[in-house]
C-alpha cells in the first residue's frame, strides 16, 4: 500500500462513517498558545471549548483531517530512526457525539481491515486511575472484545491522560495504541473540566480527539525498518552522496522537507519566532551540504521532487513553487558568504561556552545544532538553554538599542507594535492607529474573512499593515479601499471601549491578532455609530489602544504603497494628513 492510497483509505473509512473530511489548516496556527502547529487537533479548539459550533460550520459532529504539524522539540533529536520536525497526523474527531466504544472499535478495525496488521501484534494501554480520575474501565473493556487481556496495559496519568495546556480547560483520560511496541495513534477522551484550583468537573458535552502519525503507520504497512524507509522518503534520501552518514542524511531530508512547509504557508527566514526556526533549519542544512562538497543541484532537484511529491494533496505547494525555491537559494547565497570563515573559526577555538556559541551563532549565522555537533568534545558544556539565554541577552541589548536611536531617552510609547517619542508622535500614532482598524474592516468588507491580519508596525509617520491574501489589490482596490476609510472618517463615528472576558469577546465577533496572547479579561474598541436602531458598526476589535475619540480626528486617509512579503501574504503602507 502507497502513502497516497494509506491517506485516502483512511479519509474514506471515516467519511463512509459520517465524518465531514476537513482540510488542513496552516502551520502558523490561530492559536496564541502555540508557535506552529503541532497536533490535528488545534484548528478544532474552539469546538471542543464550545466557543464554535460543528453543526453550522461543517455539518455535523464529527470530522476527520490530516494536518500538517511541526515541532521544534525534536530538532535536536532528528537523526535517528524516529524524529521528525514536520509530520502528518491523520485525525478524526467527535464534538459531543460518539465516545469510547465507537472510538475503539472504529480504531482496531482500521488497523486489522483496513491497513491488514495481525491483530496479535496490536496492543493498547488505558489509563489506571488516580485520586481524581478513577480507571478508565469503559476503554478497557471496549479493547477487551478485541485484544486479550496480556494486550491491554494500564498506564500512569503521565501517559494515559489528557490535561489542558493551561491552569484550566478540558482534560481526560486517553488511550496509546501500539504495532510491535511502535506507539501509533493516542486516542483522548475529554469528559472533565480542569478548573483554576484542580478541582474536575464532569462536561456536559464529550470529545474525542484522536492523532495518528501517518509516517509511523506508513511505516508499518510497508514493512520498513525506519520512518526514513518510506516511500515518499527513502528516494530522496537515495539522492545524497553514499558517503555522507546515514544521520545526516536523515536531518538533511527532514530539514528540507519541513522548510517547504513552513515557506508554503507564508514563513519567512527570520530571527524570530517561527521564522528562527526556518533559518535554523535551512542553515543546518547549508552546513550540512557545504561539508559534503555537494553542488547545489543535488538539494535543488530533491527540492523539486518533494514539492511535487506532497504537491497532489497540498496545491499550495505547487502554487508557491517559484517562491519557495527562490526563498532557499536565496537564504543559501547570503549563508554560505560567511561560513567557510565560521566553521574555520569554530574547529580553533577551545571549551565551547554558550556566550561564544552565541558569538558565532550572531557573526557567522552557525545555528546551535551545528556548533554542538562539530564542537565534540569543546562543546560538551554547552547546551541549549544557556545559548538561548544568551540569545534573549541579546534582545534585550537590541531593544534598548533601538529605543535609544528612536526617542533619545526612550519611547513614551513602545508596545511593539505602537512607537511614539514624544507627546506630539502619540498623537499622529493615535491617528493611525485607530486609521489601521479601519483599514482592515475596509478590507473584510471588500474582500471577506480570507483577510486575516499578520501583523502590524505604527510609528509617527506611517502605518505597516500585514494581512493574509493570495494576489496583488488592483488599483481600483486600493482606492476601494482607502476610499471606504475616509468614509468612515466622514461619517465621524464613535469610538467605544468597553472591557469584557476573552470567551465573550470571541463570540462577540471581535477581531483579534492570531498571534498574540490575551489575558482573561479583554478590552474591545468598537467603532460606529452607537445612536442608530440597531447601532451601525463599521469596526470592532481587541486592542490595548490608545485610540481617537471620534473618527473625524484622524484626518485623511491615505495608502501609500503596497508589497508582497510572502506567499499569501501582501503589506500595505498608509499615512493620515491633517
Amino acid at each position: 500500500m502507497t502513502s497516497w492510497e494509506l491517506r485516502n483509505k483512511f479519509l474514506k473509512f471515516f467519511e463512509d462513517k459520517g465524518h465531514k473530511i476537513v482540510p488542513s489548516s496552516s502551520l502558523m496556527p490561530d492559536d496564541p498558545s502555540v508557535l506552529l502547529t503541532t497536533a490535528g487537533m488545534q484548528q478544532f479548539k474552539p469546538y471542543f471549548m464550545g466557543k464554535a459550533d460543528p453543526r453550522r460550520d461543517f455539518g455535523t459532529r464529527r470530522v476527520a483531517s490530516i494536518q500538517k504539524c511541526f515541532r521544534t522539540s525534536d530538532i535536536d533529536e532528528v537523526g535517528d530512526e524516529t524524529h521528525m520536525t514536520f509530520f502528518q497526523m491523520l485525525g478524526h474527531f467527535s464534538f459531543g457525539d460518539y465516545f469510547k466504544n465507537e472510538t475503539i472499535e472504529w480504531t482496531y478495525r482500521l488497523l486489522t481491515e483496513i491497513f491488514e496488521i495481525s491483530k496479535d501484534r496490536i496492543s493498547a494501554s488505558v489509563f489506571n486511575g488516580d485520586d481524581k480520575i478513577p480507571f478508565d474501565s469503559e476503554s478497557y473493556e471496549a479493547w477487551s472484545r478485541f485484544l486479550s487481556p496480556e494486550k491491554i496495559r494500564k498506564g500512569p496519568r503521565e501517559d494515559n491522560v489528557w490535561g489542558p495546556a493551561g491552569p484550566e480547560g478540558p482534560c481526560g483520560a486517553a488511550n496509546e495504541v501500539y504495532v510491535d511496541d511502535l506507539e501509533v495513534a493516542t486516542l483522548v477522551f475529554m469528559e472533565y473540566h480542569t478548573a483554576k484550583d484542580g478541582s474536575l468537573v464532569t462536561l456536559p458535552s464529550k470529545g474525542v480527539d484522536v492523532g495518528w502519525g501517518f509516517e509511523r503507520i506508513v511505516k508499518i504497512v510497508q514493512n520498513k525498518e525506519t520512518i526514513f524507509d518510506i516511500d515518499i522518503l527513502k528516494p530522496h534520501l537515495e539522492l545524497l552522496p553514499p558517503e555522507l552518514p546515514v544521520a545526516k542524511k536523515r536531518v538533511m531530508i527532514d530539514h528540507l522537507r519541513g522548510c517547504v512547509f513552513l515557506l508554503s504557508d507564508g514563513i519567512r527566514p527570520s530571527n524570530k519566532e517561527a521564522g528562527y526556526v526556518l533559518r535554523r533549519l535551512l542553515r543546518r542544512l547549508f552546513v550540512y551540504e557545504y561539508r559534503a562538497d555537494m553542488v547545489w543541484p543535488i538539494l535543488d532537484g530533491i527540492l523539486h521532487d518533494i514539492l511535487h511529491e506532497y504537491g497532489e494533496f497540498y496545491p499550495a505547494l505547487l502554487k508557491n513553487s517559484a517562491l519557495i525555491r527562490a526563498e532557499i537559494e536565496t537564504e543559501r547565497e547570503k549563508f554560505l558568504k560567511t561560513l567557510e570563515i565560521g566553521i574555520l573559526y569554530l574547529e580553533k577555538m577551545g571549551e565551547i561556552s554558550a556566550k561564544s556559541a552565541f558569538g558565532l551563532y550572531e557573526t557567522y549565522g552557525i545555528p546551535y545544532e551545528v556548533i554542538k555537533e562539530l564542537g565534540g568534545e569543546h562543546a560538551a558544556k554547552l547546551d541549549r538553554a544557556g545559548f538561548d539565554e544568551e540569545f534573549k541577552k541579546h534582545q534585550e541589548i537590541s531593544r534598548a538599542g533601538a529605543e535609544k536611536k528612536f526617542g533619545g531617552h526612550g519611547l513614551l510609547l513602545d508596545t511593539g507594535e505602537l512607537k511614539a517619542a514624544d507627546e506630539e508622535e502619540l498623537k499622529r500614532v493615535t491617528r493611525l492607529h485607530t486609521a489601521t482598524h479601519l483599514m482592515q474592516a475596509a478590507l473584510r468588507k471588500i474582500f471577506g474573512d480570507r483577510v486575516m491580519q499578520a501583523g502590524s508596525d505604527i510609528t509617527a509617520e506611517r502605518t505597516r499593515f500585514d494581512f493574509s491574501f493570495e494576489r496583488k489589490l488592483t488599483d481600483e482596490e486600493i482606492k476601494k479601499v482607502e476610499g471606504l476609510v475616509n468614509w468612515a472618517v466622514s461619517k465621524k463615528f464613535e469610538v467605544n471601549m468597553k472591557e469584557m472576558p476573552y470567551e465573550d469577546a470571541v463570540k462577540f465577533e471581535a477581531l483579534y491578532f492570531f498571534k498574540e496572547k490575551y489575558p482573561p479579561v479583554v478590552k474591545v474598541y468598537s467603532v460606529g455609530d452607537f445612536n442608530a436602531d440597531p447601532p451601525e458598526i463599521f469596526s470592532r476589535e481587541f486592542c490595548g489602544g490608545p485610540h481617537v475619540k471620534n473618527t473625524v480626528d484622524i484626518g485623511h486617509f491615505k495608502i501609500l504603497k503596497q508589497e508582497s512579503v510572502g506567499a499569501g501574504l501582501r503589506r500595505i503602507r498608509a499615512m493620515v494628513e491633517p
